[in-house]
């Protein structure tokens, strides 16, 4: 029986998510506080070159450059184009907590009560015609 081999690569590969990077991108004081989070000698080139649209680090200006040329990072770019869903949205998507307003009478359907939808019915005659 062969041995159960368990890899990291999903763990060890994975990045900010996109709603994290468009923190990143709209408040400085989040950067910071995800770039004080790292340990500067443990960061490629000692931390000196960040792409923050793919929150990854690079060894030395070649590499940065070359990243920001590449694929991937066009590819992330155009994703940040598009503004993430807000709590407030998922909600309102779901039905839940919406606000429609207060309701006005003018709005409600007007009903007769004079007769009931039954009565209304007995009075027709056998050829469809009411009396």
């Amino acid at each position: 029986m062969a041995p159960v081999r368990r890899t990291k690569t999903k763990t060890r590969r994975h990045i900010r998510d996109i709603d994290q990077i468009h923190a990143d991108l709209h408040s400085p004081k989040h950067l910071a506080q995800h770039k004080a989070s790292k340990a500067v000698e443990d960061l490629p080139g000692l931390g000196q070159w960040y792409c923050v649209e793919c929150a990854k680090w690079f060894e030395g200006e070649h590499n940065f450059l070359q990243h920001q040329r590449g694929k991937p990072h066009k590819r992330r770019m155009r994703a940040l184009r598009v503004e993430p869903y807000s709590q407030k949205e998922a909600d309102a998507a779901v039905g839940l907590s919406t606000d429609n307003g207060p309701v006005r009478k003018e709005d409600l359907p007007e009903l007769d009560d004079s007769k009931s939808t039954a009565e209304q019915s007995m009075d027709l005659e056998p050829n469809g015609e009411g009396t």
